[in-house]
């Protein structure tokens, strides 16, 4: 089985060299770049499985860097952040994201969340994203709400008649919800099964990916229920 190739921009020398040396141990390939730029280059040449970005870089930010990555690929993206109360944490989600570590981090905690975001897209042996045969997904056809239609079977969303780009954890909350419209998801239940939290997580993730899925699917599909979590609308 080829190695899981790991995009690692960090400008930090120690952290960059250090984390590089903890992931090869691991069985990771890594390409490590100093700052976004070279980062930039680096993912185009080698189109890396994951892609692990700090928050601050010179030349042009994780965020920044983040969001072009987007615009280009699905391929999941990590954020490294010095804080985990940093606006740069949201600005991270908000920009493509699917999951951040808050510096300083453990290496056994960033490779479990590595392996954790590579099996919900398909990478080393785990579910592929979205896979409609894991717990809480739907069996397979087309399911309608609205003007929303979500084949379960092909991975595609249509909105109106006209398809809707998700990347592969947006399709896995997507069907989270359309597996039982009307019923309340808590936050927490949310990371267990779309991010394959074991362990109690950032709560934000999941809002801000809500707030992204709503701008692609309606804003009205998704209600907030305060206090207890989002349901999807029938």
């Amino acid at each position: 089985m080829a190695e899981t190739h790991v995009l690692f921009v960090e400008d930090d020398d120690v952290i960059r060299e250090a984390t590089q040396l903890a992931l090869e141990r691991d069985g990771f390939a890594v390409t490590a770049m100093p700052d976004g730029l070279s980062g930039l280059e680096a993912f185009r040449a080698n189109r890396p499985d994951i892609a692990l970005l700090d928050v601050m870089l010179p030349g042009m930010d994780g965020v920044s860097l983040c969001r072009r990555i987007r615009d280009e690929s699905a391929v999941p993206v990590i954020m490294l952040s010095a804080r985990a109360d940093s606006i740069d944490v949201v600005l991270g989600l908000e920009a493509g994201a699917d999951d951040y570590v808050t510096k300083p981090f453990d290496g056994s905690v960033l490779v479990a969340r590595i392996r954790a975001v590579l099996r919900r897209f398909g990478h080393a042996g785990g579910p592929a994203a979205g896979d409609a045969g894991r717990a809480g997904a739907p069996d397979g056809g087309v399911l309608v709400f609205g003007e929303l239609e979500v084949d379960t079977e092909g991975m595609e969303v249509r909105r109106g008649g006209e398809p809707v780009g998700l990347t592969p954890t947006e399709m896995r909350l997507l069907l989270e919800f359309s597996s039982a419209p009307g019923t309340v998801l808590s936050r927490d239940k949310l990371l267990e099964r779309v991010w394959d939290y074991g362990w109690g997580g950032d709560t934000r993730v999941v809002d801000v990916h809500v707030q992204r899925l709503r701008t692609k699917i309606g804003q009205d599909r998704i209600e907030t229920v305060r206090g207890f979590g989002y349901k999807l609308r029938g």
